[in-house]
């Protein structure tokens, strides 16, 4: 993680180029975050428990005088000033469109009666790996909306935030996402993971108890568009399969079925494709549930199993892993010091999460690294990873 000094320090420097001076500026942090287990339970009804982290999206901001939205991107300095108006917010295309999740916050705030009477200029550093699936957009929508809570002093809640930002990526940006990203970035809490039912919003922190072990992603560098891929496509299956089941029940989604009861009912989904998805669903909501409990009562083997399970229905019932991600769990999986590993976030490319012993982060380090470069000729990436906190404000440069 990039220290937060001289992170502040950059978007300070860079505010006082690009806008002429830092005069007001007030400066933000919100997470970005990783799925442990419950993947593609969130748009069904179901369970997740994912846990904010350290590395996110950092933020300078200050209002202006009119009506105008300046936005520029440290990341993407070649791209410039991105200049737009809260009177007239459309998505953008081309280099530009990474303004849209900002954009997109300021729409969903309007369509809830926030008055923007001016508008506002910022300049955005995120230190999350592009296209890993840690949750960029999820961790720049809430840092958006957090800031435009304190600068315009709404009255807007953590879990308002999270659904702002859902809002703005389902309907300004056009990917059918669920609610847990947005929700585990705007409700993070330090050393805790969010154990949250997305059909209730309802949640629970939970202890991230490891004993002697600890969380590692590894990065296959295989980068994922979700918006262009076929996420939506699977939001579309899981919908046709509860479509299917709700002729003769009436269940709201996929969450509220037991194991048992969809073995019972499955035969009415006459595709066997959608079949598949929805089975997963509902087993992987079990699996959510049953590492929770496993969690608390210190069985961290129980967990892991869940995790290698998690995996394993990700890859050949919801067909969201790819090829990169499988090696590097199936890697893992063979080494003694690791508990469980499985591909995180959306899949078709990203990261996958590992918990290991401390002992044997060095073997799982080599071994995973070696496998990937012989299997594939690639390279991968590790990150040792923490729960962090929630969307906050941060003092300004020294």
């Amino acid at each position: 993680m990039t220290e937060a000094f001289d992170v502040q320090k950059t978007l300070h420097d860079t505010f006082e180029t690009v806008f002429g001076n830092a005069a007001d500026v007030r400066y933000y942090f919100a997470p970005g975050r990783v799925n442990l287990i419950g993947e593609h339970t969130d748009y069904n009804g179901g369970h997740v428990f994912p846990c904010a982290l350290t590395v996110g999206t950092y933020g300078a901001a200050r209002l202006r005088e009119d009506k105008q939205i300046r936005l520029y991107s440290v990341n993407r300095a070649m791209n410039g000033i991105s200049f737009s108006s809260v009177e007239d917010l459309r998505p953008l295309t081309g280099e530009q469109s990474w303004t849209n999740y900002i954009r997109g916050v300021v729409w969903s705030m309007q369509n809830r009666n926030y008055e923007f009477d001016t508008g506002f200029e910022m300049v955005i550093y995120g230190d999350i790996p592009a296209g890993a699936g840690l949750s960029s957009s999820a961790s720049l929508e809430v840092l958006t909306g957090y800031a435009l809570t304190d600068l315009y002093h709404f009255p807007t809640s953590g879990p308002e935030l999270a659904i702002i930002g859902q809002d703005a990526e389902n309907n300004f940006c056009g990917l059918s996402c669920g609610i847990m990203d947005q929700f585990a970035s705007a409700m993070g809490e330090e050393d805790h993971a969010l154990f949250l039912d997305t059909a209730t919003l309802q949640y629970e922190s939970v202890p991230l108890n490891l004993k002697g072990a600890k969380i590692l992603i590894t990065n296959t560098n295989v980068k994922h568009s979700l918006v262009d891929s076929e996420y939506n496509e699977r939001r579309r299956q899981c919908a046709q399969a509860l479509a299917d089941l709700q002729t003769v029940t009436d269940i709201r989604s996929l969450g509220e079925l037991t194991c048992d009861r969809f073995d019972k009912l499955k035969a009415l989904i006459p595709d066997e494709t959608n079949r598949r998805r929805a089975k997963h669903a509902v087993y992987e909501n079990a699996r959510a549930t049953e590492a929770v409990r496993a969690l608390k009562e210190g069985d961290l083997a129980a967990f892991g199993k869940l995790m290698n399970a998690s995996h394993v229905s990700l890859r050949d019932d919801f067909e969201t892993s790819c090829r990169e991600a499988d090696i590097l769990a199936e890697a893992a999986w063979e080494i003694p010091g690791v508990y469980g590993s499985r591909i995180t976030g959306g899949g078709f490319g990203g990261c996958t999460v590992s918990i290991v012993r401390d002992e044997a982060t060095e073997e799982f380090r080599t071994k995973l690294s070696e496998r990937y470069q012989k299997e594939t000729g690639k390279t991968c990436d590790f990150y040792e990873v923490r729960a962090g906190m929630g969307p906050h404000v941060l003092d300004g440069p020294a």
